[in-house]
């Protein structure tokens, strides 16, 4: 004879209190029910507020009323591996977590090109391990790669804030929490130092394997050929591994010193920095020397300044960025907290600045 609804939550309850958590895997097992009866009941008991529902597990209120700010809750931060330009960001992340009583968890995506399993095999490691809320920043090598992750990304049952990323309006996760960088400014910075100090044929050498390179490369084509001056700033990737597909050798990948000289230009734009920093060492080799022949601008500044010449730079807020995304991420936790699962979410753009230095200098 089948168990009534009623008496099958009442154990959940007491399983759940019991314990602290509990998978709702096993507590189909234990129970001989289906999955979705087990979720479908938590959702039920989470609504009554006897317990808290999470992603694939359900835990009592207890722990959370007995919590302190010295072991409070945890949350996982996702970002994608060999990827410096986020660690100022994490850095952040983790200061504002510490104030506010959560410890941040820093999980590493690996790089399995041509799949969505590195950012979502970490997603759930973090799940796993308990995290209460997620900042997400998935590498999207493309626009494919980024709509695979919606379909999973909309079902996730914790807090989530997007980092460096923004969903395309209408896209199953547009609702969620995002902050980011305004790169269409950056690229608005970079393109206005140039343009006073003469310059009017200006190559990109960029990145196109994420969505800040996109925007990006979206950005000068559309802000040059708004000034009129598209036909003599080419477009050139800044290294063979810089393109959606790292693996062969990209076509694409030019040589800057020889579009200098195609181009007639007298300056260049290079995503990102470490890039910046071996293109100007090349142009230097072809006896094109920075700044007097050709003005360098750098994407990113996060190693910008380290090089034989210090490289002005377009400077994304990266630690804001990290601590504007923990402090959405708390926001939510706290609205968990109090029963309310509804509220608008928040898309937050903040903005560069122009950091200038040695590489950039007047038109002769």
């Amino acid at each position: 004879m089948r168990e009534p609804a009623q008496k099958r939550q009442a154990r959940i309850a007491a399983l759940v209190e019991a314990r602290g958590s509990a998978r709702i895997t096993d507590l189909a097992d234990e129970l001989a029910v289906s999955v979705v009866t087990v979720r479908r009941d938590v959702e039920e008991l989470a609504q009554r507020g006897e317990l808290r529902r999470g992603h694939g597990v359900a835990r009592s209120l207890q722990p959370m009323a007995q919590e302190s700010t010295a072991t409070g809750d945890t949350i996982g931060m996702v970002v994608p591996e060999r990827n410096t330009y986020l660690t100022e960001a994490v850095q952040a992340a983790r200061e504002a977590a510490e104030k506010a009583g959560l410890r941040l968890a820093l999980h590493i995506a690996a790089d399995e090109h041509g799949t969505e399993h590195g950012t979502e095999r970490a997603v759930r490691q973090a799940l796993d391990a308990g995290a209460r809320g997620l900042l997400l920043a998935p590498r999207w090598r493309t626009e494919a790669e980024a709509r695979a992750d919606h379909a999973w990304l909309a079902d996730l049952e914790v807090p989530v804030v997007l980092v460096e990323r923004r969903p395309h309006r209408g896209s199953a996760i547009y609702g969620l929490d995002c902050v980011r960088s305004d790169h269409a400014y950056g690229v608005h910075l970079a393109l206005e130092h140039l343009i006073s100090l003469g310059h009017r044929r200006i190559v990109l050498a960029a990145r196109d394997d994420s969505p800040t390179a996109r925007v990006v490369r979206s950005e000068f084509a559309a802000q040059t050929a708004a000034r009129g001056i598209s036909e003599g700033c080419p477009v050139m990737l800044s290294s063979r591994t810089a393109g959606p597909d790292p693996s062969p050798r990209d076509e694409r990948e030019a040589d800057l010193a020889a579009a200098v000289r195609r181009a007639g230009a007298t300056a260049a734009l290079i995503h990102g920095d470490m890039d910046a920093l071996v293109l100007v060492q090349r142009l230097r080799e072809a006896g094109i020397e920075v700044p007097r022949d050709c003005s360098v601008v750098a994407y990113n500044d996060v190693v910008a300044d380290m090089g034989q010449i210090a490289l002005t730079a377009v400077a994304p807020p990266k630690g804001e960025v990290g601590q504007a995304a923990l402090e959405l991420l708390t926001r939510q936790l706290e609205r968990t907290r109090a029963g309310r699962w509804a509220g608008a979410a928040r898309h937050l753009e903040l903005l560069p600045h122009l950091v200038v230095r040695d590489s950039t200098a007047p038109l002769h």
